[in-house]
């Protein structure tokens, strides 16, 4: 039977020596505490030397101790020296005594640490300077205490100051290893040269001090003064070492500071230049006291950087915020010099350094951040292995601090779920391509979202001399916000009415926009619920504004005064000469709102009367009230699933049993994990694979061309590089299920890379979506993929391109291809994606555009100005043909202080559908609409009548710059037109009608405006003459633009035929190139009023749009006018009311007013 046996395992070994060597050597606290006494040992001797100085008086006589003393003062004349006073020191027995006992110990623990230390080599002991000295400063005074007469030798014991720096050097890394502190070389660098000029003072103090008492008798302190004038090179010359061995020592000090202060002078300059690119730390204090956020980038260019400043503290509650950079390379030039700038040196913090590191998110005191925002890197080729860059940093700060906010910008969205514990996502390709979708159905639906998202004053343009510029600048001040409806002024008195009409009323009345709400026991937010929406006053509501409602004053007029108690029931407008004229006065945060008398009728009364001038009043029903509660029976309910399924039976009966019928369902496959499910329009069964590629036909139809396909709507053409996941999204929203069937546009993807199987395999579920293969910078592509018959073209920014040697090149190719296609296909609406949006100024370049100038200074203006918008004003991104994904990054910025609004994004945008909650569409203002006047009556009109709310308005104006005054801009807003490029065209059927100065032409098929035109023109022409002078320089100018024209026009000629023979070559039909030599007067006109085209020509016309978010309700409607509407949602309530809402709304159609149906369409 086997006994067991108890072993004993030792970490150390078990000897004498070696537990001595862990206490005094391997063991941090312990050996701290032995540095920390060996250091106050060497400070006491060096204050015990002064006191022996001190104590000293030479006068008394100098010698042996007990030895007989020689008078000082004999010695004193002679210019020998006496070198008695060098070696003999009048010395104290208690002062002896105390010095001794720590030259005792001192001397034991040497010996004591040069045993454990000991490794085989006794002379490397020996021999190394800190064992020297303390040999010379303890063994003399051991000495003494076998030998008496020897007490009085002098003894520098001063030169211990060496061994307390040496201890407190050591000292300080045991302190620094036992408490884990990793960034303390810089700390350690400056204290080592503090003490190196401590001791190289203190040392030439008392040696001058000592050796002058052999020449002329020096006190301490004048020795002290002699070597700070010394080593500060001033050099006074009043006090001087009069004897040749204190002045050796002046010499080997002097020296040795030479050699010395320089070397730790160079190694600190050295660790500062590195702190400076590392960045240091935030300190734990300043992070318990203060707030900040970390801002977590792989590279920070300084587009990004004051994107995210100027975002980030426009807020004025984030004023006293810190942000802290944690990039992992150096700081570069351009963000260095900003970050000097006092406005931003005193709140952002730059430290380099990776969130992969433990170490530098404490430096950067992660855990006790407000917010962690961790952005992508869209300029690097591999955009998926900057996602994934993306997702370690934020898996490794929610492991280092999973309390802190993490706000994560991804860029593909098959990454997405990977961060889908981040407090807030921005998937940019999901953003991007729905928002380039909209832009196709909703023009400028990109500049719409840009504006709400950044933070701007609304002061931008308002010194600006064109009304365009100052209403344009004034509506993008527009922002979302949010307030509960029990705590707000603006939507309290409409507590218990339907969401329509305290939309209605609030915008009537304070001129805000209310858009959507969230009840307290539902975490959905809902964009305009409809008018079965009852307000309670634990609502959120979610508004568009100048400004908040907490930063408004109310300035009540006199008649309401009177009237305090009567808004609640109060019905439609009274006429025309009450409509509330807006007065909202943004100043210093702070908006006035002058509300004017809003009396009127009851719900009950009649309706509002036509104005005679616009027609008689039978001949159209006025705007109905908006009603407080909604009525069933007259509500227009089922707006687009009844009135989609009528329209599909009747196309369907017109074309034969041949149509496939769409169904509506969610698409079965989804390209990628965490897409959200939309109701779309669908094929009954899968296309195959062969029938989704456009120019090759298969054994299920021969179509190889679009022509062949016989398609009813204009095409839309997305030119990508490749078929992302991201392109789903851009199918998706012109799919929905709330888009009429009539109006569904075929898409077309033109591809530079075949798609991959898992795309087609999300696609093939669609109706009308194709794809080819092929470039836009080919021609033979484009005329293969259908773009003569195409209304849209997007062009979307290709991933190899977006980074370039030289900063903003990135672009290049997209500009120079679009370009092209600008000169070959002017009819054509591009909508282009850029990486910077800096270059947005080439897109539809023309050298000669003074007022593309004019617009260039004001970009530079309001840059001065501090705006943060300064490219707003820039004609391609106002009318919505350009685009940049990083205008997006302040979506994610914002979120900080209104977590909502990436909600909201995506509901605007379709990305999400949440039930009941609307989408956002457009109507087109028409000349049969043009009655209501003003944009607080179309209000009035698409509440009552639809249930639609109004946010915006995209306009359209044509406008005549003369290039000899670039500089009045304001005597440049006349329209001119040339009656001979009017003539020269052949099939001319309609004409330029023409309005006056800063209003749109308006089209007509009355063959009488011929003489109109000759009229306006010779007008014109009159108004030229007037000049005096000039006439003549003016009439050669005109002439001069006319042999212009001539030459572009066989210019666009040679471009025409080149189409031509391509298309022939290619065997198309040429029949539907419509090149500019073709196109009659009155559609090049449409394609200006719909800010398609700009008209190449005359090179001094342009066309202006832009877009005007939440205009004052007394803004006049203007023909073509494109206002944005956000639809409630058609399926919200089917299940309530069943077949009697479909009668309902038939005959609510039938009576009421015939053309709503018609104006709701674009």
């Amino acid at each position: 039977m086997s006994t067991g046996v108890q072993v004993e395992f030792y970490v150390n070994e078990n000897t004498f020596k070696e537990r001595l060597k862990l206490f005094f050597i391997k063991n941090q606290r312990s050996s701290l505490r032995i540095r920390l006494f060996n250091f106050s040992l060497k400070l006491l001797t060096c204050l015990l030397y002064i006191v022996r100085v001190l104590l000293d008086n030479p006068e008394e006589g100098i010698g042996c101790w007990e030895c007989e003393k020689q008078n000082y003062t004999a010695f004193n004349q002679s210019t020998n020296i006496n070198w008695s006073h060098i070696f003999w020191v009048d010395r104290k027995t208690p002062l002896w005594a105390v010095q001794v006992s720590i030259a005792l110990i001192s001397f034991l623990e040497t010996m004591l640490l040069i045993y454990l230390s000991y490794k085989g080599n006794i002379w490397e002991q020996i021999f190394r300077i800190s064992f020297i000295l303390e040999m010379i400063n303890t063994v003399p005074f051991i000495i003494t205490i076998f030998w008496p007469p020897l007490r009085n030798l002098f003894i520098p014991v001063f030169l211990n100051c060496w061994l307390a720096k040496y201890a407190l050097e050591n000292m300080i890394n045991d302190l620094h290893r036992a408490i884990q502190r990793t960034q303390s070389a810089m700390f350690n660098q400056v204290l080592i040269l503090i003490c190196t000029l401590l001791c190289l003072v203190f040392t030439g103090t008392c040696g001058i001090q000592h050796l002058e008492r052999a020449g002329e008798k020096l006190s301490l302190f004048k020795s002290f003064y002699f070597c700070i004038v010394t080593f500060s090179t001033v050099g006074y010359g009043d006090v001087t070492p009069k004897i040749w061995p204190s002045q050796l020592l002046v010499v080997i000090m002097i020296c040795v500071a030479l050699v010395v202060l320089p070397l730790q002078f160079e190694e600190l300059v050295y660790l500062w230049m590195e702190r400076q690119k590392s960045g240091g730390n935030y300190s734990r204090h300043r992070a318990q006291t203060e707030k900040h956020v970390v801002l977590c980038v792989s590279s920070l260019k300084i587009d990004l950087l004051m994107d995210f400043l100027n975002e980030f503290y426009a807020h004025p509650r984030l004023q006293d915020y810190y942000v802290v950079i944690l990039c992992p390379t150096e700081m570069d030039i351009q963000v260095r010099r900003v970050l000097q700038i006092p406005l931003w040196s005193q709140r952002v913090i730059y430290l380099q350094g990776s969130a992969l590191k433990d170490q530098d998110l404490m430096r950067a005191k992660m855990d006790n951040g407000e917010a962690c925002f961790i952005l992508s890197s869209r300029n690097e080729v591999d955009r998926t292995a900057a996602d994934h860059q993306t997702i370690l940093r934020a898996w490794a700060v929610k492991d280092f601090a999973p309390n802190c906010p993490l706000y994560v910008q991804i860029l593909k969205p098959e990454n997405k779920f990977h961060v889908k514990f981040a407090d807030h996502v921005v998937c940019e390709e999901e953003c991007k391509y729905a928002m380039l979708a909209l832009n196709c159905v909703c023009p400028a639906t990109s500049t719409l979202i840009t504006l709400l998202v950044h933070t701007s004053r609304g002061q931008e343009g308002q010194e600006s001399p064109e009304q365009w510029q100052r209403m344009y600048g004034r509506c993008s001040g527009n922002e979302v916000y949010h307030i509960r409806m029990g705590d707000s002024k603006f939507f309290m008195e409409y507590e218990g009415k339907s969401f329509t009409y305290a939309a209605f009323h609030a915008h009537k009345k304070y001129g805000v926009c209310l858009i959507g709400i969230r009840r307290e026991e539902n975490k959905s937010i809902l964009l305009n619920p409809g008018p079965r929406h009852i307000m309670a006053a634990s609502d959120t509501c979610f508004y568009i504004n100048i400004t908040k409602e907490e930063n408004s004053a109310f300035i009540f007029k006199q008649e309401e005064k009177q009237k305090k108690k009567g808004f609640a029931g109060r019905g439609s407008y009274d006429g025309p000469s009450r409509l509330p004229v807006h007065s909202i006065i943004a100043s210093m945060g702070t908006v006035a709102m002058d509300l004017q008398n809003t009396e009127c009728r009851p719900a009950n009364s009649s309706k509002l009367a036509l104005p005679a001038e616009n027609g008689s009043g039978t001949r159209r029903p006025s705007i109905a009230p908006v009603l407080e509660l909604a009525d069933t029976s007259s509500l227009l309910p089922c707006d687009l699933l009844s009135d989609q399924s009528e329209d599909e039976m009747t196309q369907s009966d017109e074309e034969g049993s041949a149509v496939v019928e769409y169904v509506k369902g969610y698409p079965p496959n989804s390209p990628y994990i965490g897409s959200s499910p939309t109701l779309c329009h669908l094929l009954p069964e899968k296309a195959p694979f062969c029938c989704l590629r456009l120019d090759k036909g298969c054994k299920h139809n021969s179509f190889e061309d679009a022509k062949a396909y016989g398609f009813k709507n204009k095409l839309i053409i997305v030119s990508a590089e490749t078929a992302g996941n991201g392109l789903y999204n851009f199918i998706v929203p012109l799919r929905a299920y709330y888009r009429s069937r009539k109006e569904l546009n075929p898409i077309v993807l033109l591809l530079d890379n075949k798609p991959e199987h898992h795309f087609l395999e999300a696609i093939c579920c669609f109706p009308m979506v194709y794809y080819m293969e092929g470039t836009i910078d080919n021609l033979d592509s484009l005329l293969q993929c259908g773009i003569i018959y195409a209304d849209n073209l997007v062009v979307v920014d290709k991933e190899s391109t977006m980074s370039a040697e030289e900063d903003y090149m990135a672009d290049a190719k997209t500009i120079v291809n679009v370009q092209t296609m600008f000169r070959l296909f002017p009819s054509l609406s591009i909508i282009t994606e850029l990486t910077h949006p800096s270059n947005m100024r080439f897109m539809q370049f023309r050298a000669k555009d003074s007022y593309s100038l004019a617009l260039s200074k004001l970009e530079k203006r309001e840059r001065e100005n501090g705006s943060n918008l300064a490219f707003m004003f820039r004609l391609p991104f106002a009318a919505g043909r350009v685009f940049s994904i990083s205008m997006l990054d302040t979506l994610l910025y914002q979120s900080f202080v209104k977590d909502y609004m990436i909600t909201i994004t995506r509901l605007l945008l379709g990305l999400d559908t949440t039930p009941g909650s609307g989408y956002l569409c457009a109507m087109k203002i028409t000349e049969d609409d043009l009655w209501i006047r003003t944009y607080g009556r179309l209000f009035q009109k698409l509440c009552s009548s639809s249930a639609e709310i109004p946010i915006g308005i995209y306009r359209t104006e044509s406008h005549m710059f003369a290039t000899s005054e670039p500089h009045d801009i304001r005597a440049q807003s006349q329209i001119s037109i040339n009656v001979e490029d009017c003539e020269d065209t052949k099939d001319v059927k309609e004409h330029w009608g023409i309005k006056t100065s800063h209003h749109r032409n308006s089209c007509s098929s009355d063959q009488s405006e011929h003489p109109l035109l000759r009229r306006k023109s010779m007008q014109w022409a009159r108004r030229l003459s007037r000049k005096g002078n000039k006439h003549s320089s003016k009439t050669a100018e005109w002439i001069s633009q006319q042999r212009l024209s001539l030459y572009r026009r066989s210019e666009r000629q040679e471009l025409s035929e080149l189409v031509k023979n391509r298309m022939k070559h290619l065997g198309l039909p040429t029949t539907g190139y419509e090149d500019v030599a073709n196109l009659t007067a009155s559609d090049v006109m449409n394609r200006v009023n719909l800010g398609y085209l700009q008209d190449e020509m005359n090179d001094h016309q342009n066309t202006l749009s832009y877009v005007l978010i939440n205009p004052p309700p007394d803004t006049r409607l203007e023909l073509n006018d494109i206002v944005y509407l956000i639809r409630s949602d058609p399926l919200a309530h089917v299940a309530n009311d069943g077949h009697s809402r479909k009668s309902s709304c038939s005959n609510k159609l039938g009576s009421g007013n015939p053309e709503t149906r018609d104006e709701t369409q674009l």
